[in-house]
């Protein structure tokens, strides 16, 4: 698939957002065909808004405190990404879970990245359990979200090997590498139109 134009993606983020660093850096190198128009946190001190700014991207904070529900907050969300024409939403270390109607609203719409090979070892604390389980060999996912947590249908993965001594914090930092490699790359793939989604299984179409 041909675009006409670049594809409009909007990242949501809970922390210091080096994932979206990443992906503005791929950005601004020429290697990701894509406009970085929003970024969207439910903290007002996240560093990943600070990010956004410095990068011409609007830097938008919605206090989850100011909703009634999550039902409410993930409305005011969809707003913000409508508002700014957002084609694919990509989740940067983004620490709530989103709900049914968010995900219903963007069917095949949303990416996030984990620091482990789903579907082992979903959900908080992906190293620690690997270490805990004594896994020779980690990693990290990018797949397509549903309604249940790092449950959908997996993009790609990147092998990490554990290494005798490694701490959780080794281990989450060979990862993360690995991971700013691995999301700019997912992306690129859905921008030049190169996913198919069959059932659970994502193909990935030739060049």
């Amino acid at each position: 698939m041909i675009r006409s134009e670049s594809l409009r993606i909007g990242v949501l983020a809970s922390g210091r957002g080096s994932n979206l660093q990443a992906i503005i850096d791929a950005i601004e190198a020429g290697r990701l065909d894509c406009r970085l128009p929003v970024v969207v946190s439910d903290r007002a001190d996240a560093q990943a808004l600070e990010r956004a700014r410095k990068h011409g991207a609007k830097a938008v904070f919605l206090d989850p405190r100011a909703y009634g529900d999550r039902e409410a907050f993930d409305q005011a969300m969809l707003g913000v990404l409508a508002e700014h024409r957002v084609e694919l939403v990509c989740l940067a270390g983004y620490m709530r879970v989103l709900g049914a109607s968010f995900v219903r609203a963007l069917p095949g719409q949303i990416m996030n990245i984990h620091p482990a090979l789903l579907p082992a070892f979903p959900g908080l604390h992906a190293q620690r359990q690997a270490l805990q389980y004594g896994v020779k060999v980690a990693g990290a996912t990018v797949h397509f979200v549903d309604e249940g947590v790092d449950s959908g249908p997996i993009i790609c993965q990147v092998p990490v090997p554990v290494r005798e001594g490694d701490t959780e914090e080794t281990l989450a930092a060979r990862i993360l590498a690995e991971e700013h490699q691995l999301y700019p790359r997912a992306i690129r793939l859905f921008a030049e139109g190169r996913l198919a989604l069959v059932g659970r299984r994502v193909v990935v179409r030739e060049d």
